[in-house]
């Protein structure tokens, strides 16, 4: 394995992490392409952030994430027009989130979103009641089924009314 990027590795096997000055907890909304994504921070304000190029195919993001923005700049460049708001420094793994969770620093606006860890599972407990309302509003809403006319129909079986009536011939 190459040593490149080291440093982006070392800083993502660290388990403690401290937030310093004008760093701030963020969550992913969507990714916009183009290396922006869309942020939301503690207050619950959107924002557009820039994912820098040193990340790629080092680290991936998805809805959901957690990620430290240093948002040192955002007055600045939301004066002078810019969209781009702030700068992703870190991106925040699950092994990294537990413990952040439990300090003070955690924002209580994502203390209720569930994780999911490195190999996909969801981490976090889901009532009944909820998994009833996940099942039952599959069909809902939905319209049914149209016949798909460009397809030539094979030959049909005899219907139970085809098959009934030639019952009552051989009678």
């Amino acid at each position: 394995m190459k040593g490149g990027r080291k440093n982006l590795k070392r800083a993502a096997e660290e388990v403690k992490f401290n937030l310093q000055d004008g760093q701030a907890i963020m969550q992913v909304l969507s990714l916009r392409g183009s290396n922006l994504i869309e942020v939301m921070d503690g207050q619950g304000e959107k924002s557009l952030a820039l994912f820098p190029a040193k990340f790629q195919k080092s680290m991936w993001i998805r809805r959901g994430s957690f990620v430290v923005v240093d948002v040192s700049g955002k007055e600045k460049a939301l004066e002078s027009g810019s969209k781009v708001a702030c700068l992703v420094s870190q991106v925040l793994f699950y092994e990294q989130v537990r413990p952040l969770q439990k300090s003070p620093e955690w924002p209580e606006i994502f203390k209720s979103t569930h994780l999911e860890d490195s190999s996909g599972s969801l981490r976090g407990k889901t009532s009944h009641q909820e998994v009833d309302e996940l099942e039952s509003s599959d069909e809902e809403g939905l319209p049914p089924i149209e016949v798909n006319t460009n397809r030539i129909k094979p030959f049909e079986l005899l219907s139970d009314a085809e098959s009934d009536s030639g019952s009552d011939r051989d009678s």
